[in-house]
């Protein structure tokens, strides 16, 4: 079995677990050694897992290991990822059994976190560290940069550019051949129906541009 440690121990972090045990329910495959948290005392005991230490310590690891980085917030997950520099990292990416792919060019990078329930269909091309909350929906010809997190029941129509390190809140749907700006922050239930700039929050049905981040 391959080791593998979980950054982040909050709700979603806990998820991930529940995923892990989900892929190792029809293949032994992972090995879960532990969290890594900045949040929580090292030893801590989180669903029967212990806290082995901060992202600080991340770099003293000296031994091979897999690591998943299970945190929402699109920035603070690069951040972390662009601080590691050691060459022991593996970063797998995580598909629930549950996940119907299409079989017609569809390109999935490392670090992503595909949960229950997701659709993926044709096309398509989901770029490193892309989180897919549950019964996610991602639609043909769509791509999507790295970093970027959609919370539960998020639904991508067709032909959409979404650039990296955008936040979609659960249940926000984004209709056919538009464009979502890098570190655009969409909404919890928005309904996206004219392209979203960067760095820019949007809200509502349909959702407008409510702030510059």
């Amino acid at each position: 079995m391959e080791k593998i440690i979980i950054v982040g121990a909050g709700g979603f972090g806990r998820e991930v677990k529940m995923l892990i045990d989900q892929i190792n329910h029809n293949q032994k495959k992972y090995e879960l050694i532990g969290f890594v948290d900045d949040s929580l005392k090292k030893g801590t005991i989180i669903n029967g897992i212990e806290v082995i230490g901060s992202t600080e310590e991340l770099n003293l690891i000296n031994f091979h290991v897999n690591l998943v980085i299970a945190i929402g917030n699109p920035l603070v997950k690069k951040k972390i990822i662009e601080s590691i520099n050691s060459d022991f990292f593996d970063f797998p990416t995580l598909i629930h059994p549950s996940v119907f792919i299409g079989n017609d060019n569809v390109y999935i990078g490392k670090g992503c976190i595909i949960c229950a329930g997701c659709l993926i269909t044709v096309n398509i091309e989901i770029q490193d560290f892309i989180i897919l909350n549950l019964m996610c929906t991602v639609g043909h010809d769509t791509k999507i940069g790295s970093y970027s997190s959609f919370m539960p029941s998020v639904n991508i129509s067709g032909d959409v550019e979404i650039n990296d390190c955008v936040y979609v809140g659960t249940g926000a749907k984004i209709i056919n051949q538009l464009i979502i700006g890098e570190s655009a922050i969409i909404g919890a239930g928005a309904v996206v129906i004219k392209s979203i700039p960067a760095n820019c929050t949007a809200f509502g049905m349909p959702a407008r541009p409510i702030k510059i981040n």
